[in-house]
């Protein structure tokens, strides 16, 4: 005898796939369901039910994903997973990182960043600790999220990370920025010099400069200038992160304790005793 869930329930996931959708909302799957005679009174029962096969799992009230445990399932990119979570959100920083090819380290957390303000499940709990990265954990993989004003989310594109799916992600240039950014979030400056000087010849350098004059935070506008300059880079990139004006001598790692050496001409403090001198 067939059993009546499991085959609505397949039917209900085919059209989602022919739809592309292997992560959908509860409204997407009613407007999937209507087109099969599934009603909403019956909707809710038979996603709990494909929930319980192991077929789909929940992500969030109200989104679900597809498990890829069906003879023709796909298995969800956790790139996906992270940009449906939060929307909108791109994938950014050691995650991007990565993407692009800038680091030889494969990241245990999925990145993104967001404009939205983000509430996770751990900080609803009771018991959670002030300061702690908070996350999503979602079927083996952890997810974190960056909040960032709307006009700084911006540098980003849209990239097929396999034959299905189309994810956002930091270009470039913009991922570059951020580790000069947030030098705390990559470990310290070291990271944002050492890969810059390896990928510089990759990027498009006006447009990493604009970006970082459309970000306006002056500690990495002269992180990153200084940098360039001992890149050799060419002078119409340089001058005019040095025309932004700063008060006051800014960390070169703010990581690191505040010693080492002034250059006036950055209004930077050298204090990243690994600096390693390109010219």
């Amino acid at each position: 005898m067939i059993d009546y869930g499991n085959t609505k329930g397949l039917n209900l996931l085919q059209v989602l796939a022919d739809q592309g959708l292997f992560i959908f909302t509860v409204g997407e799957a009613k407007t999937a369901a209507a087109k099969i005679g599934i009603s909403d009174n019956y909707l809710s029962q038979l996603l709990s039910h494909l929930e319980k096969s192991g077929w789909i799992i929940r992500l969030r009230r109200g989104l679900y994903a597809g498990t890829g445990s069906l003879p023709s399932g796909v298995q969800v990119h956790p790139f996906a997973v992270a940009t449906r979570l939060v929307e909108p959100s791109a994938i950014s920083h050691w995650s991007a990182m990565s993407y692009h090819g800038f680091t030889d380290q494969i990241p245990h957390i999925v990145t993104a960043f967001t404009p939205q303000k983000v509430v996770t499940p751990t900080m609803r709990r009771s018991n959670a600790k002030i300061g702690t990265r908070h996350s999503w954990d979602v079927w083996g993989a952890r997810y974190e999220y960056v909040t960032v004003i709307p006009d700084h989310f911006v540098g980003i594109e849209d990239v097929w990370v396999d034959e299905r799916f189309r994810i956002p992600i930091t270009d470039k240039e913009r991922t570059i920025l951020e580790t000069f950014v947030s030098p705390r979030l990559f470990g310290g400056i070291g990271e944002a010099l050492a890969t810059l000087e390896e990928h510089i010849h990759e990027l498009d350098l006006e447009k990493l400069v604009g970006y970082a004059v459309r970000y306006g935070k002056a500690s990495a506008i002269k992180r990153l200038g200084w940098a360039l300059e001992r890149l050799d880079a060419p002078q119409e990139f340089v001058d005019p992160l040095e025309k932004i004006p700063i008060k006051g001598f800014r960390l070169l790692d703010p990581t690191r304790p505040r010693r080492g050496p002034y250059d006036k001409r950055w209004m930077i403090q050298n204090n990243f005793l690994g600096e390693k001198r390109v010219k």
